[in-house]
């Protein structure tokens, strides 16, 4: 599974339960799948391929409502994402403005590692899709 670690210096040093799948903000009148495949390209700079599985959603802490879909594709270890930059105030209230990646490194991981990284709000999309791909393997 393909996971992502947020850039910036908050989470510098923030491994294990940090790291996230690539996600986004639907822009108005977007479709929720038209933002995901937009969000993908913008954080990896690779675009995603089908077929799709919909993993559906989970509810984070901070009320993010977090849609995901899977699909088979390769991730060269050790690459580095081309992805969009953000910028903020950091530390809050000096002045100072960084620039960071949005991501600073995605790895394809196994599920069990996934699981370990991904936040936890999010580790039942791993769940998910492992079930769907064993449900598949045994139909056929």
């Amino acid at each position: 599974m393909l996971v992502a670690h947020p850039g910036g210096p908050f989470f510098q040093r923030r491994d294990e339960g940090w790291w996230s799948i690539p996600k986004g903000e639907p822009e108005e009148n977007e479709e929720i799948f038209a933002a995901a495949l937009r969000e993908f390209r913008e954080e990896t700079g690779k675009e995603a391929e089908g077929p799709f599985i919909n993993l559906g959603s989970i509810q984070q802490k901070n009320g993010k409502q977090v849609y995901a879909w899977a699909f088979e594709g390769n991730w060269k270890d050790g690459s580095i994402p081309k992805c969009n930059v953000i910028s903020l105030e950091y530390p809050k209230g000096t002045g100072h403005m960084w620039t960071f990646p949005e991501i600073d490194r995605a790895e394809m991981l196994s599920p069990e590692d996934a699981k370990r990284k991904l936040k936890e709000e999010q580790r039942p999309f791993v769940d998910r899709l492992m079930k769907l791909l064993r449900t598949t393997t045994t139909e056929e």
